[in-house]
């Protein structure tokens, strides 16, 4: 099961604050991410992971319904490295 937006929104609201003051938090924090990731910068949450902006150059590929040799465009893609704290506790060594 994912965690969604809202279970992030109602955990904000079980520590003290309204519904309405949680899901501005988190709105708040996915869109200065988002921007900072648009403007091809870098996002580092410490003990958490780095959030990478990374140009993937023109390659080519395939129509799975036709078959059909393609050329895709180069494009930017967003990837995500978690932090050694972060690997520790996934693989419970904390």
């Amino acid at each position: 099961m994912a965690l969604t937006k809202n279970d992030i929104v109602s955990r904000i609201y079980d520590l003290g604050f309204t519904k309405k003051q949680s899901s501005e938090m988190v709105e708040s924090l996915l869109e200065i991410i988002k921007k900072t990731l648009a403007d091809g910068e870098d996002v580092l949450i410490s003990g958490f992971g780095k959030f990478c902006v990374r140009q993937k150059r023109q390659r080519r590929g395939r129509n799975p319904a036709t078959g059909e040799d393609l050329l895709l465009p180069p494009r930017k893609v967003v990837t995500f490295k978690c932090s050694g704290k972060l690997r520790e506790k996934i693989n419970g060594l904390t």
